[in-house]
């Protein structure tokens, strides 16, 4: 894996995207591969936490028969938090202030997603 190529897409998203104020990428059993985050956020806790949030989400998606899951969004009084799946390795955590337009990450994020993927899997 090139660690300066998932460095350099993670500030990209930051940088392209109004409203993404942190990324991370994990893998899916929760351990930190890296984060575009500031001081105040603990990454590997929050790695964890996103790797369970999503595993449970999966299992939501799965025992309700709703297809495949996109994504995981917990809204908050300053923001949100968006967990998306790379594959069936990884993880990308998008935290944004009010302003993050969680509706255009959706149309914006395929392509970010499949990048990521390939990054993790050397395949870029």
């Amino acid at each position: 894996m090139d660690q300066r190529k998932l460095a350099d897409e993670m500030q990209r998203i930051r940088e392209e995207l109004t409203g993404i104020t942190d990324t991370a990428v994990a893998a899916v059993d929760g351990l930190l591969i890296a984060a575009d985050t500031g001081r105040s956020i603990d990454a590997e806790g929050l790695a964890a936490i996103a790797a369970a949030g999503l595993g449970l989400a999966r299992r939501t998606v799965a025992a309700t028969e709703r297809g495949e899951l996109r994504r995981m969004v917990t809204y908050a009084s300053a923001g949100c938090a968006a967990v998306y799946p790379v594959g069936e390795i990884a993880l990308l955590v998008v935290l944004g202030d009010e302003g993050l337009d969680i509706d255009l990450l959706d149309e914006e994020f395929p392509p970010v997603l499949e990048r990521i993927g390939m990054i993790l899997t050397d395949g870029a």
